[in-house]
């Protein structure tokens, strides 16, 4: 179960990390779904991984970004119409 949980967490970190590769980059904004859900899935993950391990510090910080992405995605405003 160790290799699964190793997989889980590097598909957890590479999600985040993409996320915030592509906005550094100007690829994406903070805003946008897609940068959203990339770090909702990523720290959903790693908050399994933590949970696993009970890494109580780490299960509250993965949570908690989960939590806040998620809370993001869901209040998102639609993009106007353009004019």
């Amino acid at each position: 179960m160790n290799w699964l949980m190793q997989i889980v967490s590097v598909a957890g970190a590479g999600l985040i990390l993409s996320a915030f590769f592509a906005l550094q980059r100007g690829w994406w904004r903070s805003h946008g779904l897609a940068y959203l859900w990339f770090n909702f899935l990523g720290s959903a993950l790693l908050t399994v991984v933590a949970v696993w391990d009970q890494r109580w510090g780490f299960i509250a910080l993965e949570l908690a970004w989960a939590m806040v992405s998620l809370w993001s995605i869901m209040m998102r405003q639609p993009p106007a119409p353009a004019q």
